[in-house]
């Protein structure tokens, strides 16, 4: 009897179990100047309109031969999705035929430049999707793609057609050196997350970035996360030192990477908040 009831009672949960599976992607093209951008786009169920993040993966690619979404970036997208956001993944390099480009010697996409221009055209693409608020799309990026989100919410690239602008930013660990030489600012809130202990970007450059913003800028905001390495958000990482003779150009050159539990929790509380604003 004791048997019966428990399969009575799966029978009676699978349906529950089943609606909150997490959510498949779905790939859309988007014109972008002279190349058609490749995405992956995460949806809640109905009509909208939601509020959407463009997520822009870091210097490793979005994804992978077996994957079109790495673990890090699809955690992230099934988490903001369960937050009633749409969540829309470029792929910056997949779409000109690339692969990872961390340690290529020659960057044929750059952060300042085509990234930008990928942003630009994924918010125009959502501008015009019915599902989504025009009103409440928002950035946040990892890596290159933070290096990429800077450039994309300086001043002088604001609009002047008229059409809302981005909401609000989340830079996880950008490299903020050239920005910060450059006296950057920004034009919509801005949340920059690193590591004190990030030996791939630099946590005193962002800091001397976003202190030097104040004044004259949109609000902006540091979290410096002691013991804290690159990749800290990443689930199940281990702490090590990247292998310089290690020839895998989804790793960084040098440094050290792997996940800290209690910055992980702390910034998924913080892009809750950030995003709400």
């Amino acid at each position: 009897m004791r048997r019966l009831a428990v399969l009575a009672l799966l029978l009676i949960a699978a349906p529950a179990l089943a609606l909150s599976s997490p959510p498949a992607p779905r790939q859309v093209e988007i014109p972008s100047g002279t190349v058609t951008l490749r995405a992956q786009l995460y949806k809640p169920d109905g009509d909208g309109p939601f509020p959407t993040v463009i997520a822009l993966h870091g210097c490793g690619g979005l994804g992978s031969r077996s994957e079109p979404v790495l673990p890090r970036y699809r955690d992230w997208a099934e988490q903001l999705v369960k937050n009633g956001r749409a969540v829309l993944l470029p792929d910056s390099y997949g779409s000109r035929g690339l692969g990872p480009q961390c340690r290529a010697k020659e960057h044929r996409v750059t952060a300042r430049r085509e990234r930008v221009t990928d942003i630009l055209a994924a918010r125009q693409w959502l501008i015009e999707q019915p599902w989504a608020r025009a009103d409440r799309i928002s950035l946040i990026g990892w890596a290159n793609g933070a290096s990429a989100l800077l450039w994309a919410v300086r001043p002088q690239l604001l609009s002047g057609n008229g059409e809302p602008d981005f909401r609000s930013a989340i830079a996880f660990y950008p490299d903020c050196r050239l920005s910060a030489g450059l006296g950057w600012s920004a034009r919509v809130p801005t949340l920059l997350l690193i590591g004190a202990k990030d030996d791939v970007s630099s946590p005193p450059a962002c800091r001397q970035m976003i202190d030097g913003a104040r004044g004259r800028s949109a609000l902006t905001r540091i979290v410096v996360y002691p013991g804290a390495y690159h990749d800290f958000d990443r689930a199940n990482l281990p702490i090590h030192a990247v292998a310089a003779s290690v020839d895998d150009a989804g790793l960084p050159e040098r440094g050290h990477v792997g996940t800290d539990p209690q910055a992980r929790q702390d910034a998924q509380k913080l892009v809750a908040e950030w995003l709400s604003r």
